[in-house]
């Protein structure tokens, strides 16, 4: 059947949509669902009108449709369409005096919806739902919104981790290569929630990244404890940044949150490389060797009677114990390489958390303006 083209102008049909409700949003198929009442309305002039209709319109049986002509209206961008039928079939018919037709159909719609993580979790997304005619070109039939009412969307609607913070109607004819199809478009924009990201993904982190820095408060010595720390803080990091890709497809380009888990990631590395330095610096020899006292000299082999031979022997064991008691001239190298540890741990304390401090504060100045 054909459109009721009058004139020969394209028939005109004007959409309505209310949405009730936006929810199954799943990043990972890229897909979001909608339950919506949709309403087209045409005029077909070759309608004969009963003779006793007084009322401005009737309720019509759905049945007629069958035998009438009706908009071939389709979900551009749906995987699924359910129609409701508890307790009844969700649509109804209207016939106007002036012929008009109002077809209005509940529908809970799953939707693709193309994502773009680049600025995840900082980013804005915009859902679409799109109605294309099936088999009409523009030289047919022409789809416009309603000049009253287009759109309605409830605002009581919310999202867990995504906020509906704009929504508008668009055109979306799209020229085929069988002619032009007419098109009309929902756009929902949707932006993303941080509070949810920043205390299970962002201080996680930076706890984790400052947890690896007490090492360096740590004496050099204690090999096992800061290697122990070291390999704890970057499993349990590497832990952390799984669990934030869990619910992301495997996309080829490098995200905001990856960027930073990457950087806190070498932080963490630099620091158990920090205590490799420190260890070769330090050498073989932890401790300065003990202290040993020089042999005695020999006492003298020349015979001068019993009592010189007695005080000789005591001025001898005096100045044996003095020298016992003296200190070396100076530090040993294993105490020289100690310090230079010690020193390297200083610097460390300060440098690894001005760096990081100023890593953090680049970052959230490049997306301050996405919050």
């Amino acid at each position: 059947m054909r459109p009721p083209k009058k004139d020969g102008q394209a028939t005109v049909v004007y959409f309505h949509v209310t949405v009730m409700g936006l929810d199954s949003i799943d990043e990972t198929s890229m897909t979001y669902a909608a339950d919506i009442f949709f309403a087209q309305t045409w005029k077909d002039n070759r309608l004969r009108l009963p003779e006793n209709m007084t009322s401005e319109y009737r309720l019509l049986e759905v049945d007629w449709l069958k035998n009438m002509w009706r908009p071939d209206s389709f979900f551009k961008n749906a995987k699924s369409v359910t129609f409701q039928t508890m307790t009844i079939p969700n649509h109804y018919l209207w016939l106007y005096k002036d012929k008009t037709i109002l077809y209005m159909v509940k529908l809970t719609l799953k939707l693709s919806c193309a994502m773009n993580f680049l600025i995840y979790p900082h980013d804005t997304q915009e859902c679409k739902l799109q109605m294309e005619s099936l088999s009409h070109t523009t030289d047919e039939m022409i789809f416009q919104w309603d000049p009253d009412v287009p759109l309605v969307v409830d605002e009581n609607i919310e999202l867990p981790q995504l906020a509906l913070v704009k929504n508008y109607t668009a055109d979306c004819t799209q020229v085929y290569s069988t002619g032009n199809f007419t098109c009309l478009e929902v756009v929902f924009v949707l932006k993303r929630r941080l509070g949810y990201y920043l205390f299970h993904t962002y201080v996680p982190t930076c706890l984790i990244v400052v947890m690896s820095w007490v090492s360096f408060w740590i004496k050099p010595e204690a090999a096992p404890a800061r290697v122990t720390l070291g390999v704890t803080s970057l499993l349990t990091l590497s832990t952390q940044h799984a669990k934030s890709q869990a619910s992301l497809p495997p996309v080829s380009y490098l995200k905001a949150v990856d960027a930073f888990m990457s950087v806190c990631t070498i932080f963490v590395f630099m620091a158990l490389m920090e205590y490799c330095l420190v260890n070769i610096v330090l050498g073989d020899n932890d401790a300065p060797p003990a202290f040993k006292p020089p042999p005695p000299p020999a006492p003298p082999t020349t015979s001068t009677g019993a009592g010189d031979s007695t005080k000789l022997d005591k001025i001898f064991d005096i100045a044996t114990k003095k020298s016992a008691t003296l200190p070396p001239a100076g530090p040993t190298p294993a105490q020289r390489a100690r310090l230079h540890a010690l020193n390297i741990d200083r610097v460390s304390r300060v440098f690894f958390p001005a760096l990081f401090a100023l890593l953090n504060v680049t970052y959230w100045i490049m997306f301050a303006e996405y919050i």
